[in-house]
């Protein structure tokens, strides 16, 4: 086999095939059997979990094993009744219409699409004359999203499953990385895989992303095997430390170590937006135990997480 060049090229599995989120797959299973033993399309369904973790190919193997056209699209693509109507007027029966970062989504476009899986059809506004509606064909709506409590009561209720994903274990990320690299055909020594999934914050994109890099420097280098050498040199690439933090966290530690400060001294000194800080850079340190915040609402390092400030100054 030749190798391929690309994390991505590797064919879509089944879904016994994929790693982790026992709880989701059991879901699932159950209802494709079920869509399938009575000749219908796969239920509306609401996929909740951190960036990374799989909705997107959950979602992508649901069509394939229905048989049944994919349409992907961005929430924040759809910023008018307009766009949501060309979508949905796209599909036909069956069809897998799958809304990445569904929380992005305008209030007033929620409202249509409830309001569309609800009665199967659109209202195109007339101008001068009287509305009309426009029949849809009976779809199957899938919304992602990091924050469920960001889309609207109604159409979070109009989801027949909430498909809950979680992080992934740093034995399940050995494992998938593992698998990917042999279905790309890239040699990969046994001591890389522990280390690429312990820098992966239990996010099998970051480790795919990580294995790629790896595999970059690997044939800059004219070799075939992915060795620790080819992992320490993308890590420095890259700006990753020893337990996968890139330069923003590594500076917000860094800040810290100074004393405990609050949310907004923080982004003042790394010169980023308090939002980007607080959504971005602050939920893994946190959840990591690198930092905590006190009764005062400032930020502190934890005893772990001074260890991490002195193994990056070393």
């Amino acid at each position: 086999m030749t190798p391929k060049n690309d994390i991505n090229d590797a064919p879509l599995g089944t879904l016994d095939e994929v790693i982790g989120q026992r709880a989701v797959k059991a879901q699932v299973t159950t209802a494709l059997a079920a869509a399938q033993a009575d000749s219908r399309r796969f239920d509306h369904s609401l996929l909740v979990g951190p960036p990374g973790t799989g909705k997107t190919t959950v979602s992508q193997i649901i069509a394939k094993e229905m048989g049944t056209a994919f349409r992907e699209v961005l929430g924040q693509s759809i910023t008018t009744s307009g766009d949501l109507n060309a979508l949905l007027l796209s599909a036909e029966d069956g069809t897998v219409v799958f809304i990445d970062e569904a929380h992005e989504l305008d209030k007033s476009v929620q409202t249509a699409l409830y309001l569309a899986t609800d009665q199967r059809k659109i209202i195109i506004p007339g101008g001068k004359s009287a509305p009309r509606s426009i029949g849809l064909a009976d779809f199957t709506l899938l919304l992602a999203s990091t924050d469920e409590f960001c889309l609207l009561q109604p159409l979070r209720d109009r989801m027949k499953l909430i498909l809950r994903f979680g992080y992934y274990s740093a034995e399940e990320l050995v494992e998938l990385v593992r698998r990917r690299a042999v279905a790309l055909d890239w040699p990969v020594a046994d001591a890389v895989l522990p280390e690429v999934a312990r820098r992966s914050r239990g996010t099998p994109r970051l480790a795919l992303r990580l294995l790629q890099a790896c595999r970059r420097v690997c044939r800059a280098g004219g070799e075939d095997e992915i060795t620790p050498d080819h992992l320490r040199r993308a890590c420095e690439l890259e700006g990753l430390d020893g337990l996968g933090l890139d330069p923003n966290e590594q500076a917000y530690l860094a800040v810290l170590a100074e004393g405990p400060v609050r949310l907004n001294v923080i982004a003042s000194r790394l010169g980023l937006p308090t939002r980007t800080v607080s959504e971005v850079i602050e939920p893994y340190l946190v959840r990591s135990g690198l930092v905590v915040k006190d009764d005062a609402g400032r930020r502190v390092l934890t005893d772990q997480g001074q260890e991490a400030v002195a193994a990056s100054t070393v």
